[in-house]
């Protein structure tokens, strides 16, 4: 059956309550017996498992510029065919892309899934001028589905009547909703965004004040047939599977490191590979593996508890001396890393890689990235061109120098001086995320790289 009932939540800028918004309507259309899909815009890991963990059932990034505009479709469609509604949250600004002209933004991608838009709009010291800020959005693209408002952190109920009158008056949009402002805390933040779900105490607690604050000052019925207006998207074919194990990949999963996008996963699944979840934080040696994968998280936040397991750090850089291939991003960098500097403080790490990385108070690399492979290294051929996104705040500070690498950097940061993928006999790690359906030939690879790794141990 064609899928179709689905919303953009969307906001002005970052940090307008999209997520709150989010994850409330989806806590309360579950509440009602409703099944929902889930999508993050742009490439973030955290709103995304935020949203996965409110939908019950994960959710996915869609992202026309690492993906592709069909990538995107057949994935929002595929993925939400069975669900009653389906939520996409924008990210930054509605109008907030690559260029001045909006391009892979919010707005982009709910003209790409024609897909109607929810706009989440602060209203702090405001009243009348939220019309203005509505109408400026509706004059900067006269096509784009705007088909209501919500407020955000209303004061009075004065402001929120005067707010109301102007936008249904001057814009001809329906207000469905004012949120008042709320404790701080419900959603607590740190230096990458929000405190991942894995690590909150109070999930259900959490689950609960959500849909009651959504259910008492929004039209959540209103949104539903908001959503259900939208116009069918063509289902896809089922994607196509390998059959069979031939190798085995194990990756690091718990809450140090929880930056995996589900179609990674499920593109190695697909070319042949057996998955072996690993804690490295609980588990004392690694399972038999053909190749290790390491994404990425905070492994900033459990320094201590990862370097206090020794037995799988010195496992880590047996396997690696030995040459099992391991492929690592960010989080993965830093704990193959010889030492990892957090708050002046050294944590000993696998020492995979003979390095050290420090840990900043600033963003050290944010943003899209590019980049041409231009040197040997365990998984891409040279010529290979990748794309990829960053957000981290640790950099390489020793030891770097007598590495390798393998990436020339046309965009975005990575280990520095235009650099990324450090290369270590069959270990090669980057602060560049990949996502499978933006680099098709990054699942393959691995399998293939474990394939030669099994025959080598067999």
């Amino acid at each position: 059956m064609p899928s179709h009932a689905r919303v953009v939540i969307a906001g002005l800028s970052g940090d307008s309550g999209k997520t709150l918004v989010s994850l409330g309507l989806l806590a309360s259309w579950r509440r009602a017996g409703l099944s929902v899909a889930a999508f993050k815009k742009g490439p973030d890991y955290i709103d995304a498992a935020w949203l996965g963990w409110a939908a019950g059932g994960g959710a996915r990034n869609l992202d026309a510029w690492l993906m592709g505009d069909a990538a995107v479709r057949r994935s929002c469609a595929w993925h939400a065919r069975e669900a009653d509604l389906t939520l996409i949250e924008g990210n930054r600004g509605l109008f907030d892309g690559l260029d001045s002209s909006g391009s892979a933004s919010t707005a982009a991608l709910a003209g790409l899934l024609d897909a109607p838009v929810i706009l989440v709009l602060p209203v702090a010291k405001m009243t009348a001028t939220a019309a203005a800020l509505v109408r400026g959005c509706q004059a900067l693209d006269p096509g784009l589905r705007l088909a209501g408002v919500i407020l955000n952190r209303v004061a009075s109920a004065r402001q929120e009547q005067v707010a109301i009158a102007a936008i249904e008056g001057a814009c001809a949009v329906p207000v469905l909703g004012a949120l008042p402002r709320l404790e701080d805390d419900l959603l607590p933040g740190r230096h990458l965004g929000l405190v991942t779900p894995a690590e909150h105490p109070r999930l259900t607690a959490v689950e609960a004040r959500l849909a009651e604050i959504v259910d008492e000052h929004m039209d959540v019925p209103g949104i539903a047939a908001i959503a259900r207006r939208a116009p069918a998207l063509p289902v896809p074919a089922a994607p196509a599977t390998a059959g069979g194990h031939a190798v085995r990949i194990g990756y690091f999963h718990d809450s140090a490191f929880t930056f995996y996008y589900p179609e990674n996963l499920e593109a190695l699944a697909a070319a042949g590979a057996r998955l072996e979840p690993i804690s490295a934080l609980d588990d004392d040696a690694l399972p038999p593996i053909d190749l290790l994968y390491i994404g990425g998280g905070f492994p900033e936040t459990h320094a201590a508890a990862l370097s206090e397991n020794r037995s799988l750090r010195a496992a880590v850089r047996a396997a690696a001396a030995r040459g099992l291939p391991i492929y690592a991003e960010c989080g993965g960098l830093m704990y193959l890393a010889e030492t990892m500097r957090v708050g002046g403080r050294d944590y000993p790490m696998s020492g995979a890689l003979p390095v050290t990385v420090e840990v900043t108070s600033r963003p050290q690399g944010h943003g899209y990235c590019e980049a041409t492979i231009d040197a040997p290294n365990p998984f891409f051929p040279v010529g290979t061109a990748l794309r990829g996104h960053e957000f981290h705040y640790s950099r390489v500070v020793a030891g770097a120098a007598a590495l390798p690498t393998a990436y020339a950097m046309t965009r975005g940061t990575g280990c520095g001086n235009g650099r990324d993928g450090l290369v270590a006999g069959n270990v090669l790690a980057s602060y560049t995320h990949l996502h499978a359906a933006g680099v098709p030939a990054w699942a393959q690879s691995l399998c293939r790289c474990a394939a030669r790794s099994r025959r080598t141990q067999a």
